[in-house]
Formats: C-alpha cells, sequence, structure tokens
C-alpha cells in the first residue's frame, strides 16, 4: 500500500516550530518542510535556530520529563529548502540510513541560462579541496561517483526552471553539476556568483519516496514549488 502526508491531519500552525511544516508524524518518523536559510543541525556559531533542535523541543512539549527525540537520517543544506525525514528511534535511524540509496528523491532548481539539452543525466566524480568546496575529477579513484539527472519545466530569457532526479547523495552535488557546466543556480555564492536582488538560493528538496521503517510500506511526501521560483522566471 502506497501512502503520502495527505493521509496525515497536519498539527495547528501555533505548535509547529518555526521555519518548519509538519508534514508527516507518527511513532517511528517525523517528516517537515524546512524553509531556506534554516540549518538542519548545529554548528559552532549556532546551536538553538535549527531544524534538529527545534523538533527536538516539539516532540517533547507534551511532557517535561519525556525521553522523546529524533535522530538525523540525512540533510539539507541551510539555504536549500523543502523535505527532510528524521527518525524517532535508533532503529528507525539505522533502516532509513541502509535504505537511502534506493529511495527516490526530487529536486525543484532554478538555473542561470537556457540548457541545450532539456533533458539529460550529468555524471562526474566528486571531490572535496581543502576549502571544504567540492568539484569535479575524471579519476574514479579520486572522487565519488555523482549522477543528476533533469528535466526544464519552463524557461525565460534568463532563467530556467528544472525538476530534477538525484540519482546520487554527493555534497552539493546539484550545484558543483550546473555550475561545472556554465548554468549555474541562481543564488548560489559558492558554486555561482553574487546576484543583486535575489533572495535565496533556488533549490528546493521537492519530493521523496521511502519505505518506512516499520510497515515497510512505501510512502511519498511532496512539497509545492516555492512561490519565488516562478516569479524569478515571470520577471
Amino acid at each position: 500500500m502506497r501512502k503520502s502526508q495527505k493521509d496525515f491531519k497536519s498539527p495547528p500552525k501555533r505548535f509547529q516550530p518555526n521555519g518548519l511544516s509538519i508534514l508527516y508524524e507518527d511513532h517511528e518518523i517525523l517528516v517537515v518542510d524546512k524553509i531556506s536559510g534554516l540549518l538542519t543541525v548545529s554548528t559552532d556559531k549556532v546551536r538553538e535556530n535549527t531544524a534538529y533542535y527545534l523538533l527536538n523541543e516539539y516532540v517533547k512539549k507534551g511532557n517535561q520529563k519525556s525521553k522523546n527525540r529524533i535522530f538525523i537520517v540525512h540533510r539539507l543544506d541551510r539555504d536549500t529548502s523543502g523535505v527532510i525525514v528524521f527518525a524517532k528511534n535508533e532503529k528507525a535511524k539505522r533502516f532509513l540510513q541502509d535504505e537511502w540509496h534506493g529511495f527516490t528523491k526530487k529536486y525543484y532548481a532554478v538555473i542561470h541560462g537556457t540548457l541545450p539539452k532539456k533533458e539529460d543525466i550529468i555524471t562526474s566524480y566528486l571531490a572535496e579541496n581543502s576549502a571544504h568546496k567540492m568539484y569535479s575529477v575524471t579519476d574514479p579513484e579520486k572522487g565519488k561517483l555523482a549522477k543528476t539527472g533533469f528535466r526544464v519545466l519552463r524557461e525565460s530569457k534568463k532563467y530556467s526552471l528544472l525538476e530534477i532526479d538525484l540519482l546520487t547523495g554527493r555534497k552539493n552535488q546539484i550545484r558543483v553539476h550546473f555550475s561545472e557546466k556554465g548554468f549555474p543556480v541562481v543564488g548560489d555564492k559558492i558554486y555561482g556568483e553574487k546576484n543583486v536582488g535575489i533572495k535565496r538560493l533556488t533549490l528546493h528538496a521537492a519530493s521523496i519516496c521511502i519505505v518506512h521503517p516499520d510497515t515497510k510500506e512505501k510512502m511519498i511526501f511532496e512539497s509545492k514549488i516555492p512561490a519565488y521560483f516562478n516569479l524569478l522566471l515571470n520577471r
């Protein structure tokens, strides 16, 4: 049986942590839609304003002595918005991480320019330099295989809106692949260029199809294209 977040009634907004919309929750998993600009986990500089911290506070609200907590399964970059899956126990976390490579993940992105091919797969091997920046190499022994499928949904004179299949899950994979092709993701200050008037990185985790760690049912969780993406193409 295939289920989705449509089977789940989201809690009232006043109970949802700032910057996060709860798409689905049960005893095993917690799935949210994260805004751009919110960290998934803490850093040396930011401790509390993260998805992980806020959601831990959320699950503990029922009882101050509750041992309820959440577990990291995967992450999104601070400036990437969209769907994130958390586990509610170690067993669920291990199952999801072990099966993660087989789950289907789709993204939306706005890139600079118009692509010569409207549907294709970009393949390279990604390595990381001493500044923690990713780049492609040709030697498979020096990098990890990265495959990004894409399809153009809309175009304007300056931008293209893409639907992206994340066929592997390397760090910054989508951003690196399109930057190296000469079509960086709009708003990408690391792999692209600083654009005056651009409000955010235009990369969004649109959907993920997983197998539930307990029931083993397929579940799909989705988030709409941010309105800002279409606004850019309508300019």
